[in-house]
C-alpha cells in the first residue's frame, strides 16, 4: 500500500479524445460516461479463466486482436497548476511573505471549498517553474472553521484577502524543525482550488511545488451506487482494516495500526449476510501491521510487517489457533497469494516460496529478489508464471515451475509508476494482465503478456486521476476493483481492449470516522463465488455487496 512519489470524463489517449456521450441514460448510470482509451476495432469477449477467487471461461468473441497503444507514462505533463510564484530563498518559509499571489485571480476564491476532504495533485518543480515529479497530498478542511488537517497532521490557518494559508511545523530527530504549508491561488472549478506549496527546513525552502485540490465528494454526478446493493455494513475492530478472504461462511479481516491503535485480525460469522457476526479478534503485541490474508485447506496465511507470514488452524471457522510464523528471521511480508500448491508471500526483498501440499505444514521453497533494496507489493500466480508488481521496477513475469531456478521472463517498467495489483486470464487466446497503479496519475492499464519478453500495452480505463486503485480480482468476464475513494468499481472486460463500467457503490462518506489519508476508502475486496462482493473500507469496516 505504499507507492512511490506522491477529468471526470475526458481523457487524450492515443491522440484521441474520448468523452460522455449525452443519451437519456441516468446521470449516475456508469455507462453515462466512458473513460476508457478506443485501442481498435476489437469487440466482444473471450472471457478469461477464473482468478483465485472463482469464475469461468467465456465465450470466443473478442478474436484477439488489437491496436497497441503507445505508452506515455501517467500523465503528459502540461505545465504548473496555478500561476502563483514562490520567493524561494529570499523570504521566510511558511508565511504569506514566502508567496507571490499578484498575478492570482483572487475574485474567483469567493467561490472555493470552505469545508470537506481534499485530495491534492502536487507538480514538484525546480526554481525555474520546471516539472519534476507528482505527488499527492490530503487537506481536510472543518465546517464553520473548524479543525484543519494537512498530510494526517493539524494544520494553522492564517487568511490575507480572500486567500488562505495553511501549515505544519514538527520538531525532526535531529532538533530541526520541518513543515509543509500551502497557499491558495485560484479556483477556476470550485469547490476546487489551486495554489502553490513549499515544504520548509528550519524556516528556509527545501522544496516548491503547484497543485490543484479537488473534493473528495462523489463525482461525475454519481449517487450512492448503481448495479450494485449493500447487503450488509459491520463496523471492524482494527484500526485500519486492510484485507478480507472468505472462506467456510467466515470473514477474515485483517488490518494496520493507525493513530497509535493496533491492527490485527478480526474474524466474522457471515452465515447471514445481512447480519454478520463478530466472534474472534487477535491483536499480538508489537505486530500490529497485518495488510495481507489467504486461506487453504483450513489454513490461514497473514501477511505481517514484523514477523512475516502467521500461520492459523481454521479447521474451526469460528475459533481460529496461533499456530506459529513461518520466518526464521524478521521477514516484513505485506502480502500473500495462493495459487495450487503453492503460496507467495511479499517481502522486503522479494517474493518468498513455499510449498503448502500440507496447507499446515509449508516449506519454504525459495526466495525472489532481483531488485535488491525495491520492495515489491503484489503478486498473482498462474499456472507457472508469476507476476510480481514490483513497485517502481513494473510488472515482471517470472517462470516459477521450477522453484529452484527462478527465470524473469520480461517486464513491463514505466517511469515514475508504481504497480501495485494485477490480474491475468486469457482473452482471445491471449495472455491478458490487468495492472492497477497506485498514486497520482495511476490507472488500470491492460497488457497483452503473451510474449512476456515483448509485454504490450492494449487497453486503459481511468477514473479521477488524482485517486488510484488498490486492489483488483477478475471473475470470468468482470473486473471488481476497490478504489480507495472512488469505492468499489465493477468493470465489464469481456473486450480487454476497452473496460466498461457496470457497477458502482462509493463507499467513501467525507463525514465517516478517520478519514484524510491519501491511501482511504475501498481497500480490500474479494468475490468467492457465493453471489456476493466482500469490500473492506478504511473507515466503514466490512461492507457485502450484491449485484443486482
Amino acid at each position: 500500500m505504499a507507492w512511490k512519489r506522491m477529468v471526470g470524463c475526458l481523457l487524450v489517449v492515443a491522440g484521441g479524445l474520448v468523452g460522455c456521450s449525452e443519451d437519456s441514460r441516468p446521470p449516475d448510470s456508469p455507462d453515462a460516461f466512458v473513460p476508457v482509451a478506443d485501442a481498435g476495432p476489437e469487440e466482444g469477449p473471450d472471457g478469461g479463466d477464473a482468478g483465485p477467487d472463482g469464475g469461468t471461461d467465456g465465450g470466443s468473441e473478442w478474436d484477439g486482436t488489437y491496436v497497441p497503444l503507445e505508452e506515455h507514462g501517467n500523465r503528459v505533463d502540461t505545465g504548473r497548476y496555478s500561476p502563483c510564484e514562490i520567493f524561494s530563498a529570499v523570504r521566510p518559509c511558511g508565511t504569506f511573505s514566502s508567496f507571490d499571489l499578484g498575478v492570482c485571480n483572487a475574485r474567483s476564491l469567493e467561490q472555493e471549498g470552505q469545508e470537506g476532504r481534499y485530495l491534492l495533485a502536487g507538480r514538484m518543480e525546480d526554481g525555474s517553474g520546471a516539472f519534476r515529479y507528482d505527488f499527492a497530498a490530503t487537506l481536510a478542511l472543518g465546517a464553520d472553521g473548524g479543525a484543519v488537517v494537512f498530510n494526517g497532521k493539524p494544520a494553522t490557518e492564517q487568511r490575507e484577502g480572500r486567500a488562505r494559508l495553511f501549515s505544519t511545523v514538527q520538531t525532526s530527530s535531529d532538533g530541526g524543525a520541518r513543515g509543509e504549508v500551502l497557499v491558495t491561488c485560484e479556483a477556476p472549478e470550485p469547490p476546487g482550488f489551486t495554489g502553490c506549496y513549499a515544504s520548509c527546513l528550519n524556516g528556509r525552502m527545501s522544496n516548491q511545488a503547484t497543485f490543484r485540490a479537488e473534493r473528495m465528494t462523489w463525482a461525475r454526478g454519481e449517487s450512492e451506487a448503481f448495479g450494485l446493493e449493500r447487503v450488509s455494513e459491520r463496523f471492524v475492530n482494527l484500526a485500519m482494516p486492510a484485507d478480507v478472504y472468505v472462506t467456510q461462511n467466515h470473514a477474515y479481516v485483517v488490518g494496520l495500526s493507525r493513530d497509535g491503535q493496533p491492527g490485527g485480525l478480526s474474524v466474522f460469522d457471515v452465515s447471514d449476510k445481512a447480519a454478520p457476526v463478530h466472534v474472534k479478534t487477535f491483536q499480538f503485541p508489537g505486530d500490529t501491521e497485518w495488510n495481507g490474508v489467504w486461506a487453504k485447506d483450513g489454513a490461514l496465511y497473514v501477511a505481517s510487517a514484523h514477523r512475516g507470514v502467521l500461520l492459523f488452524d481454521i479447521r474451526h471457522p469460528a475459533d481460529p489457533q496461533f499456530l506459529r510464523s513461518l520466518s526464521t528471521s524478521n521477514d516484513s511480508v505485506h502480502t500473500v497469494f495462493v495459487e495450487g500448491n503453492r503460496l507467495y508471500a511479499t517481502d522486503l526483498a522479494g517474493v518468498i516460496l513455499y510449498d503448502v501440499s500440507n496447507a499446515l505444514e509449508p516449506i519454504e521453497l525459495n526466495r525472489y529478489a532481483p531488485f535488491p533494496g525495491i520492495n515489491p507489493h503484489d503478486m498473482f500466480a498462474r499456472g507457472d508464471r508469476l507476476y510480481v508488481n514490483y513497485a517502481t521496477e513494473g510488472l515482471i513475469a517470472v517462470d516459477v515451475s521450477n522453484p529452484q531456478d527462478l527465470r524473469t521472463l520480461g517486464a513491463y517498467s514505466v517511469y515514475d509508476h508504481y504497480s501495485h495489483a494485477s490480474a491475468v486470464a486469457t482473452f482471445g487466446g491471449r495472455t491478458i494482465a490487468f495492472m492497477g497503479g497506485e498514486g497520482p496519475f495511476e490507472h488500470l492499464r491492460v497488457l497483452d503478456v503473451t510474449d512476456p519478453a515483448r509485454m504490450v500495452k492494449m487497453g486503459m480505463f481511468q477514473l479521477r486521476p488524482v485517486v488510484s486503485i488498490h486492489n483488483m480480482v477478475l471473475v470470468g468476464k468482470r473486473l471488481y476493483l476497490s478504489w480507495y475513494q472512488e469505492g468499489v468499481r465493477v468493470l465489464d472486460v469481456s473486450n480487454p481492449t476497452q473496460p466498461q463500467q457496470v457497477a458502482y457503490f462509493n463507499t467513501f462518506r467525507e463525514n465517516d470516522p478517520g478519514r484524510g489519508n491519501y491511501l482511504d476508502g475501498a481497500i480490500g475486496i474479494r468475490v468467492p463465488g457465493d453471489g456476493y462482493i466482500y469490500a473492506v473500507d478504511t473507515s466503514r469496516g466490512l461492507l457485502i455487496l450484491r449485484e443486482k
